[in-house]
């Protein structure tokens, strides 16, 4: 699996022959956009920061959109989508936190997720996180403190900031964690093995886009 940060909660994994776009970022967004062939589309707010299905459409591929809550078999990944809420742009939205099982590794990424305290289904629910993504930096989601106390509640093996472009608040988040050390890396290439003995380790993606 190949994981890269596209900016602003947008993620591209990769895995086989197999792409997933998480939060593409919209042409009608002020966050700059990028293009590429996806089979699956994950849209965690109803923004266009987050909704750029159309732009992951691409070539050959035309992504199967994912944009609620619900459970979801796409090409033997395993999607769970779950209600939450959010302020994102100071305004209240509905938030899908999504879980994803694919090559024996289970990923949630908490969208804008803009409160620490989760709904109890969504908490019991979510277990065993091999990657964490947490947002931080972004008006209306946590602050790098919640952020920080929510990831160490979950208890992943990895965790990847999404920072919004906002370096501050990824050095606040750092600090909060300890992990003041980590530079920035233009991707990760993980499988199930480079996840042993890992704890809540914390993995910082350079913006590609």
């Amino acid at each position: 699996m190949v994981i890269t940060y596209q900016g602003g909660a947008f993620f591209k994994i990769q895995f086989g022959d197999i792409t997933v776009a998480v939060n593409p970022i919209s042409k009608d967004s002020q966050l700059k956009s990028s293009r590429f062939g996806a089979d699956i589309a994950l849209v965690s707010v109803n923004h266009p920061d987050f909704s750029g299905v159309d732009q992951v459409s691409f070539g050959e591929k035309s992504a199967f959109a994912i944009t609620g809550p619900g459970e979801y078999e796409i090409k033997d990944v395993f999607i769970k989508g779950f209600k939450s809420e959010t302020k994102y742009g100071g305004d209240e939205r509905i938030n899908t936190i999504y879980t994803m099982h694919l090559e024996n590794m289970n990923l949630c990424f908490l969208g804008a997720l803009s409160t620490k305290d989760l709904p109890d289904e969504v908490a019991e629910s979510i277990d065993d996180i091999d990657v964490l993504f947490v947002p931080v930096g972004a008006d209306g989601v946590l602050s790098p403190a919640d952020a920080n106390k929510l990831a160490v509640k979950l208890e992943p093996k990895l965790i990847i900031p999404v920072y919004f472009g906002n370096a501050a608040a990824l050095k606040s988040f750092l600090k909060e964690s300890g992990e003041e050390a980590q530079k920035p890396q233009e991707k990760l290439t993980l499988k199930k093995k480079d996840l042993e003995g890992k704890e809540g380790d914390v993995v910082v993606l350079e913006q590609q886009a």
